[in-house]
């Protein structure tokens, strides 16, 4: 009995696993049979398979053909094994020959007239091929803007089955990958649009030197939204390792732009409040897609708004905020995305939200149970809070020049490249990845310097979790003012950043 395999790629999360197909031809009853634990669109592969095989001008076996996909206790879904199952059924029924099939991957899904539709996951595929020691790769046309980003590994791409069967049979060649886009990554908003609030735009420093969380409290229209949307563009550009892997959640995402395929500037994304708790930290039916929270990674998650998200939508990010991933876990399996953010929190003071607290209506009890939907935890994990005022005079700031981007983002960077030398032993390279103990242990400091967090924390006024977040903050105050350690003024602004009510 002919026996012919090729090979694809089956991903969990991010990571990819690779996957032998194997074509069994045999005798009896017409008929095909797929296992390996396949879901119901690859199991309609069959299907779509033999129509795309005929429709290509190649004959499809008679008798039983069995298809296999191994590991046979690996969830497989979606359709980008149509392409690796209709050359294995070719080379077993000896239509093409198999010696190109060794050692290639092959990616994508088969329309019923032979044409080679692109399928999501590219990116991660190849990056698992190449990680498993493939030199090659077949993939959808459509997706070779995006396979490019591949070093170390020779793709070509097909748009029709066709295609691939004359490159098998040496009658034609691959269509090459193109090289990498060298766009200019797309411009993010600058800071010297926002009009006065000193001290939202130093919270915003602050965060952007040290990773930190932020919250913003203020009536409508006072820059809330501005001063989040222009947190990207005080953040370093992504490293090469980065990049690739911000690109890969957006891959299988399906958001990729085909002019500028690698991600290289931090992700903003903001999601409505109406959003659900699968959309926001990944979920679905089968293997869990990934969620806005994996979208934001290395990026900015911006929640506009946020006493209208119900209260176990933010109570899913508890967690996450803590260790930078979220493992979802389903009956085919579980998967890990990778979600390390920047969390900016926007709100309104009250419901009815006048330009003026004197107009306000709302009773206290109002005030107090509408800014409690963001629960004691979760605010627990904000570094900084700020409140912001309403402006009294435009034509007063428009007199001063306001510090942009640039001129801000030079601070971030040198105060970040501290943080980087100093945490280098450890791997981290930010001040909110240092853990606690380490603070308390390694990088102790002085009781003078921490009498006012001891105090606070004596009264019950600070967790140790917010403790510590205190501690990062004062060492990210250190490094904008390049002093070699926190002292005990660094100490008191951030105590004073934590203690910041919304009230």
């Amino acid at each position: 009995m002919p026996i012919a395999k090729a090979w694809s790629v089956a991903l969990l999360g991010i990571e990819g696993r690779v996957i032998e197909i194997e074509a069994d031809l045999g005798g009896g009853l017409s008929r095909v049979t797929l296992v390996g634990l396949p879901d119901a669109g690859l199991r309609e592969a069959k299907d779509r398979v033999r129509s795309a095989v005929r429709n290509s001008g190649q004959p499809w076996p008679d008798g039983k053909v069995t298809l296999g996909l191994s590991p046979a206790n690996l969830p497989k879904v979606g359709s980008g094994y149509d392409l690796g199952i209709a050359a294995a059924v070719l080379a077993a029924n000896g239509a093409v020959p198999a010696t190109k099939l060794l050692r290639t991957i092959l990616l994508g899904e088969l329309a019923l007239d032979g044409r080679i539709r692109p399928v999501r996951g590219v990116l991660p595929g190849l990056l698992a091929a190449r990680a498993a020691g493939y030199q090659r790769a077949v993939v959808p046309s459509e997706s070779l803007f995006e396979a490019a980003l591949v070093d170390g590994l020779e793709v070509g791409g097909v748009s029709r089955l066709a295609d691939l069967v004359a490159w098998l049979k040496d009658e034609g060649e691959l269509e090459p990958s193109p090289e990498p886009s060298r766009t200019e990554p797309p411009e993010v908003p600058d800071l010297a649009d926002v009009v006065g609030q000193p001290e939202a735009r130093w919270a915003l420093e602050v965060a952007a030197a040290g990773g930190h969380h932020l919250l913003l409290t203020g009536p409508p229209g006072v820059g809330k939204t501005m001063l989040a949307k222009r947190l990207p563009g005080l953040l370093p550009a992504l490293s090469q390792e980065e990049s690739l892997q911000v690109t890969a959640i957006h891959s299988l995402d399906g958001s990729l732009s085909k002019a500028a395929p690698l991600v290289t500037v931090p992700p903003f994304v903001a999601p409505h409040h109406s959003i659900t708790v699968a959309a926001l930290v990944g979920g679905g039916s089968g293997i869990a897609t990934p969620g806005a929270i994996s979208r934001a990674h290395r990026g900015v998650l911006f929640l506009d708004e946020v006493c209208e998200f119900s209260g176990h939508r933010l109570d899913s990010l508890r967690t996450v905020l803590e260790e930078g991933e979220v493992r979802i876990s389903r009956v085919k399996g579980s998967v890990r995305y990778p979600a390390r953010f920047q969390l900016i929190l926007a709100t309104n003071p009250c419901p009815c939200a006048p330009p003026r607290e004197t107009d306000c209506i709302c009773s206290p009890i109002v005030r107090r149970r509408y800014l409690g939907r963001i629960s004691g935890p979760l605010l627990d994990r904000v570094d900084l809070r700020v409140r912001l005022r309403p402006l009294t005079a435009i034509s007063a700031h428009e007199s001063a020049t306001p510090e942009s981007s640039a001129d801000v983002r030079a601070r971030v960077l040198a105060a970040r490249d501290r943080a980087a030398h100093r945490w280098r032993t450890h791997g981290w390279r930010a001040n909110s990845d240092v853990p606690g103990p380490v603070l308390r242990r390694e990088f102790l400091l002085p009781p003078p310097t921490t009498a006012l967090l001891d105090r606070a924390l004596d009264r019950g006024l600070l967790t140790a979790r917010g403790a510590d977040r205190c501690l990062r903050i004062a060492w990210t105050l250190a490094d904008l003012s390049a002093t070699p350690h926190p002292t005990p003024d660094h100490v008191a602004a951030a105590l004073d950043f934590r203690e910041r009510t919304a009230a």
